[in-house]
């Protein structure tokens, strides 16, 4: 009876997460493959990348509302240079859904690579793919792309870090209080909710 009582106190004490299977759909594994046979030499191909780990907002202060719209959200799959990882295109499967929602998400991701500079390529979602039509689209995206200049840094104030605790847009603040009065630093945008704090020198 302790026994039973031990290990079902065990069992209440571990987190409340598990192991997400599959990690990709039939589908998303089916392009990988088809794109790590394609592309595998070339490019690293990583699956599932936040879109916040690849763009950031500028002048988040003044642009704050636009966080929403690229947080906890990700590209299929990300091509990257094998020696610097550098981005060089996206992937996005484009699934069947109804015409509202392509327009605003399937033109929001179009804009964002676009000024960015990197094509996104769209495949049709498929249990397979046929690697000359993929080889197609790639091109197609190339060219889409065109002679599109990508938005860069102008000033340091263009880029802000992630909070460090939760991972969110931070926005510039300047200490009120204390001994500290008139030191710039960044806050979380969460803040109250979020003490995440980066240091300006």
């Amino acid at each position: 009876m302790v026994e039973f009582m031990a290990d079902k106190d065990t069992e209440t004490q571990r987190l409340p997460y598990r192991l997400r299977e599959p990690f990709l759909a039939s589908t998303e594994l089916a392009l990988f493959r088809v794109l790590t046979e394609l592309m595998g030499k070339r490019y690293s191909i990583c699956p599932k990348v936040s879109l916040n780990d690849i763009f950031y907002i500028v002048r988040p202060n003044e642009n704050v509302h636009f966080f929403n719209k690229f947080f906890r959200k990700h590209v299929d799959f990300l091509l990257c240079d094998m020696q610097t990882l550098t981005p060089a295109f996206g992937v996005e499967i484009v699934r069947p859904i109804s015409k509202k929602e392509v327009r605003e998400t399937d033109k929001f991701l179009e804009d964002l690579f676009t000024d960015a500079g990197l094509p996104l390529v769209h495949v049709p979602s498929s249990e397979s793919y046929d690697p000359s039509d993929v080889i197609t689209l790639f091109q197609l995206a190339v060219v889409k792309i065109g002679g599109t200049v990508p938005l860069r840094i102008e000033t340091p104030t263009d880029f802000v870090p992630n909070c460090p605790v939760c991972g969110k847009m931070m926005v510039l603040r300047i200490d009120r209080n204390g001994s500290g009065v008139g030191r710039k630093y960044y806050g979380c945008m969460d803040s109250p909710r979020c003490a995440g704090v980066v240091s300006i020198d």
